[in-house]
């Protein structure tokens, strides 16, 4: 899995329990994340590759000096160790998040 963004092409992105579903079909673990308005992830990593799915909101991550900005229905892949920061947009964020 490399590291990357993928933008929703429907017209209309599905809601979080049919995202569940499709992050369970491909192994993940996954789990509803909500950020506050303006709310801020320093850099850090994880020991496990993630699935970070957006539902709701607006929401930047910074991965090796790219920006990578989610739209509801967007996704991010980041495989395990990928050191990333994130920034919540001003109506907060809600996403989830699948780690395999």
């Amino acid at each position: 899995m490399g590291v990357g963004g993928v933008a929703w092409a429907g017209a209309r992105p599905p809601g979080a329990v049919e995202l569940g579903r499709r992050l369970a079909s491909e192994g993940f673990d996954a789990f509803l994340w909500r950020d506050r308005p303006g709310a801020r992830h320093p850099d850090h990593r994880h020991d496990r590759d993630e699935s970070l799915w957006l539902v709701h909101g607006e929401i930047t991550f910074a991965i090796a000096g790219q920006s990578h900005a989610l739209a509801p229905g967007d996704r991010l892949l980041l495989p395990a160790g990928t050191v990333h920061a994130a920034l919540a947009g001003p109506e907060g964020a809600a996403y989830l998040i699948g780690r395999r």
